[in-house]
Order: C-alpha cells, then structure tokens, then sequence
C-alpha cells in the first residue's frame, strides 16, 4: 500500500467500526483496470476504482481478510477519495444498495482528512 495513502485507509476503517483487519491498495494503469474491470464486472472500459472483497462475513474470529482495492489514478480525480471509497466497499458497505448511507460516510471521512482531525481517535 502507498504510505500516503494509510491514514485514508486508517480514518475509513475507523469510521467503519473496523478495529482489526488486513487489505492492501494497489495503483494500476489503464490497461490493468480495464482488464479487471472486464473480467470481473463485465465493464470493457476503465474505471477509477475496484474492490475486491475476501472476509464479507462479519463471523470471522480475529482480523478480517477485508480484500483489495485497485486504483487507476488516471481515472479519478482523487485517489485519496477513491481510496476511502474503495475502503468502504470493503467493509460492506453498498453506495447502490443502501440510502445514501456509504457516501455520507465518505463525504465524513473526506471531510476529517482535510480538517486533518481523521488521524486521531474520536472523543468520548
């Protein structure tokens, strides 16, 4: 994972209750995404993001296998945001299932991580 992308993947998986768990973040070209991207989505195009996810389970005793997450940063605008993005897809969450409840969640991270607030544990 790039170092400077772990106090994204750090903010994500606290805000996401997730105190144990092991993933990796991966930046890829074009060609790579689009390949993924065909394969596992049936999508013949890039993408900016993809997660896979191992542990999708809640049972599972000790840290969670949580998966991978693949960024093209030639196709997002941010890869910090992607990156939480594709963090929370991990965690179970489903921006095209549930009620808005995963991009709140993402719009909270991102928010912390620039008040620089998201590397230090919530109060209380």
């Amino acid at each position: 994972m790039p170092a400077d992308l772990r106090p994204a993947v750090d903010a994500t998986l606290r805000a996401a209750g997730i105190s144990r768990g092991h993933l990796s973040v991966e930046l890829v070209d074009e060609a790579s995404i689009r390949k993924l991207n065909r394969e596992h989505r049936d999508h013949d195009e890039p993408t900016d993001v993809l997660s896979f996810p191992i542990d999708e389970d809640g049972a599972v005793v000790g840290p969670r296998e949580l998966g991978d997450v693949v960024i093209c940063p030639d196709h997002t605008a941010d890869v910090v945001e992607a990156t939480v993005h594709g963090v929370l897809h991990l965690c179970g969450y489903d921006h095209e299932t549930d009620d808005g409840e995963m991009l709140r969640l993402q719009g909270s991270v991102m928010r912390d991580l620039a008040a620089g607030s998201a590397d230090r544990e919530p109060d209380g």
